[in-house]
């Protein structure tokens, strides 16, 4: 697919150029790769998990899984706007019944609401943007798509589509469906819709520069300020999660404004005219990409577990159930370290890419430009300091935590074809790394439509050294991180074991220091609420975080032989602390929308008087409206 050989198929209409069919060229041939390789361990991971929970029983979610994959290929190989659209709405509609599944758990209809209207809100500025660019260019097909000028033309087009590939990914402010419905979705249906299907989004955005070309610069910039707002809103969000599911969620919007920063960068490569900047600012988004499809279907895939096994995915009832569950417990350690961005994963490789592409804003003449690289890089690096915080707040719990109350003979690991699904994307988050420079390679050969591959080639250097394209500023190698750095341990441990005379394996356990106590063992422990609540305040402009103190319930003291009898008539107050956070676009953006909707709407029932000398007046004065237009021009 990479190697130079095209394929195509379809039909045109009366050989006018207004067909459909379907097209393998370089781009999609790189993403068609991407989907294949993640989506045969998630379907592992989903056999596994539908035959322990018996819901093989249920055919329709297996259909629902096999037809999204069906539409995903569908998507990407599309040679036109039909096809392209009619794969599209098939997506939302999956989309829409796999947040939705089973109809009758608590909150999955408005999760599924939730999802498709977002989606047709992406799906309708998908619609007019292609419209405008067939009308225009009198085609059909992707590659007769280009080549315009003008904003009617070339810069609204631009921004539709955009926005809706925006949509999909979970871009802010249309990022709001993403904690619902891959939280409402069963199982490593998440995976399924976070990890693989969300390539298509980003498919879509590379499809769009590669047949638009030049974007204006006022899309640029909101491109690359709301990415770098996505991000840091994302990751704000993360940390102070209690729901394992609603966290991973989160950290999908993180993930999506890291990748967009990246796509920015490749755009305002193309808008000054300098390739080296296209190319390294699409490499970086497209190993950022790589990067979150594989780590957070792994996570997603051992929360399917997790909650399998404990019941529930409240972070406070899974302290420890990593440790006890081997497999699961090790791919999601390897995931969470992986989207922390911490050596000598293949997150740390990208994250290092992307903020070296935002370091070339000294190359870019435009200082609109320049500033939005700025405040794009800053939102990125205030976003990877709280990444770390909050994935060692994960691993901390789940892996590490103590679990004293829950037996250990429950706490079996998910099957055969699980296991190895789990094991095949922890080992892609780390192979990634190790194999970087050939991996690099052959990202170059993929997005050959957008910069020619000899420009991405020069990323990679002799001895298994990397650079971002241009030579001589940075360098980095992650193939020989993975030498040197276990050499080093083995080194440090041997050396260590030798000075220490050979006891340096003895364990001695006594009881944990707490505040200058004599470590009694007492249900005192951090909570994940306790452990965010710094991060919580730190960023309360971004959370808009409100603290009370309100009664909980009103409980009588315990009896006592040194208490009034009578004081059990007059009950004490019992007192709790409560911090909410507020979703800002939700809370100032769609919920003003939604009320003014509903008045509208109420509004407009009144003219539904069910009378038909009613319906033929309006009828009739919408017939003199438009005779009035028609004769006014």
């Amino acid at each position: 697919m990479l190697s130079g050989h095209q394929w195509s198929w379809g039909t045109d209409w009366l050989s006018t150029g207004w067909g459909s069919g379907l097209r393998l060229d370089h781009l999609s041939g790189l993403f068609l790769t991407l989907i294949g390789i993640v989506e045969v361990p998630v379907a592992l991971i989903f056999a596994s998990w539908a035959r322990m929970t018996r819901a093989l029983r249920r055919r329709s979610l297996a259909t629902f899984h096999a037809s999204t994959v069906a539409v995903l290929i569908t998507i990407v190989l599309a040679r036109d706007v039909f096809t392209f659209v009619l794969g599209w709405e098939g997506l939302t509609l999956l989309f829409y019944l796999l947040a939705g599944y089973p109809r009758h758990r608590p909150g999955r209809a408005r999760a599924s609401l939730m999802t498709v209207g977002i989606s047709k809100v992406g799906g309708a500025a998908l619609l007019m943007g292609l419209l405008l660019l067939v009308a225009t260019n009198h085609a059909t097909g992707w590659q007769q798509l280009g080549g315009t000028s003008g904003f009617t033309r070339h810069g609204l087009p631009y921004l539709l589509l955009i926005v809706a590939f925006a949509a999909k990914v979970g871009l802010a402010p249309l990022h709001v469906w993403m904690p619902e419905g891959y939280a409402a979705a069963p199982g490593p249906a998440r995976a399924l819709m976070s990890g693989v299907a969300t390539l298509v989004g980003f498919y879509g955005l590379w499809r769009t520069a590669q047949v638009l070309g030049r974007p204006p610069l006022w899309l640029i910039v909101i491109i690359l300020v709301m990415s770098g707002i996505t991000a840091l809103l994302g990751i704000a969000h993360t940390t102070i999660q209690q729901d394992l599911r609603r966290l991973i969620s989160y950290s999908s919007v993180e993930n999506a404004g890291l990748i967009v920063t990246g796509y920015g960068v490749g755009l305002t490569g193309i808008f000054v005219g300098a390739p080296m900047i296209t190319a390294v600012g699409m490499l970086a988004a497209t190993l950022q990409m790589i990067t979150h499809a594989v780590a957070k279907s792994a996570l997603f895939g051992a929360t399917a577990t997790f909650e399998l096994r404990a019941g529930t995915t409240w972070l406070d009832h899974l302290r420890g159930l990593g440790r006890r569950m081997p497999v699961s417990g090790a791919v999601f350690g390897i995931g969470a370290v992986t989207l922390a961005g911490l050596p000598p994963t293949a997150g740390f490789v990208s994250e290092w890419f992307l903020l070296e592409a935002l370091l070339q804003q000294f190359r870019v003449d435009s200082l609109i430009l320049r500033l939005a690289l700025a405040v794009a890089g800053a939102l990125l690096a205030l976003t990877a300091g709280f990444a770390t915080v909050a994935f060692v707040r994960i691993i901390g719990l789940v892996i590490l935590g103590a679990d004293p109350d829950q037996p250990t003979a429950e706490r079996r690991d998910t099957g055969v074809s699980g296991r190895i699904g789990l094991i095949l994307l922890g080992g892609s988050c780390l192979a990634l790394s190790a194999a970087a420079p050939w991996v690099i390679h052959y990202l170059a050969r993929g997005l050959t439509e957008i910069v020619p591959s000899m420009i991405t080639d020069h990323a990679v250097s002799t001895g298994w050294v990397l650079g971002p394209v241009f030579r001589d500023f940075s360098v980095l190698s992650p193939t020989w991180l993975w030498i040197e750095l276990p050499t080093a341990a083995v080194l440090t441990a041997f050396v260590a074991w030798l000075l220490s005379g050979r006891t340096l394996a003895h364990v001695r356990r006594v009881p944990a220091w707490r505040s200058a106590t004599d470590g009694r063992t007492t249900p005192m422990r951090y909570t994940p609420f306790g452990y965010a609540n710094p991060t919580r305040r730190v960023l309360a402009s971004v959370l808009l975080t409100r603290s009370s103190v309100q009664a909980l319930e009103n409980i009588p003291e315990q009896a006592g032989t040194d208490i009034d009898p009578r004081a059990h008539e007059h009950p004490t107050p019992r007192l709790g602390y409560r911090v909410d956070v507020v979703e800002l676009f939700d809370r100032y953006g769609y919920q003003p929308l939604l009320k003014l909707l509903d008045r509208v709407a109420h509004t407009v029932t009144r003219v539904q008087s069910g009378r038909l000398d009613a319906y033929l007046g309006y009828m009739l004065g919408a017939l003199i409206i438009l005779i009035s237009i028609a004769v006014l021009r």
